[in-house]
């Protein structure tokens, strides 16, 4: 039985050029999401092995999108495309669970490398972000972990993507009244009090991209 994938990108042509592949390659696509928010919903619903989860979408960003998955299915594999290579985010990866890290400048060599590693158990990082860590590591370079909880990074999100507190609210299902209790959360835990410099923390982690 060929491995099952939920394949999660915003832009339907990569994710497209990304299925041909993974077909070709002999995996088979249990589902496809366009947002982090729609990959959570298949997660719950959708029989699969590997999710395969592009970083950068909106609503909620593959990181978190990763998170919360594995929040109720703590034995989730997930290989993670990304154009990140900074430590940090390598860093929050392994520390959120995911078990593949592959750039996407890199992914048609690696991904399907990445998936069969992911799918037995194991862990698969490229050459280029072994070296970042291998770099990190021998300059000692302590990288700090975000101070923001899964719930504080979505709105976080949603207001460096424009969005105002009702329609933060009706996409994570929440009351106005609690996302502003977030919202002033974070910032409080930040230091920033302004939404310019929510925004540009926002960008400054990866949490969303220009």
């Amino acid at each position: 039985m060929p491995t099952r994938l939920l394949l999660a990108d915003d832009h339907q042509v990569v994710r497209e050029g990304f299925r041909t592949l993974l077909e070709r390659s002999g995996f088979a696509i249990a589902a496809e999401a366009s947002t982090g928010l729609e990959a959570v919903r298949l997660a719950r619903s959708v029989p699969f092995d590997v999710a395969v989860l592009d970083i950068s979408m909106p609503k909620m960003n593959g990181m978190d999108c990763a998170r919360e998955i594995l929040s109720f299915a703590p034995e989730t594999r997930i290989v993670l495309l990304t154009v990140h290579t900074e430590e940090h985010q390598i860093a929050a990866a392994l520390r959120a669970g995911i078990r593949g890290y592959v750039t996407k400048m890199q992914a048609a060599d690696e991904l399907t490398q990445a998936i069969k590693q992911v799918a037995t158990g194991g862990t698969y990082l490229g050459p280029q972000v072994s070296g970042v860590l291998l770099a990190a590591y021998m300059a000692g370079v302590n990288v700090e972990e975000d101070p923001l909880t899964l719930r504080e990074r979505q709105v976080l999100q949603l207001v460096a993507e424009g969005n105002r507190t009702k329609e933060i609210a009706e996409v994570l299902g929440l009351t106005a009244k609690t996302t502003e209790s977030y919202r002033s959360r974070l910032m409080a835990k930040l230091d920033i009090h302004h939404t310019a410099g929510l925004v540009h923390y926002a960008l400054r982690r990866g949490i969303v991209q220009l």
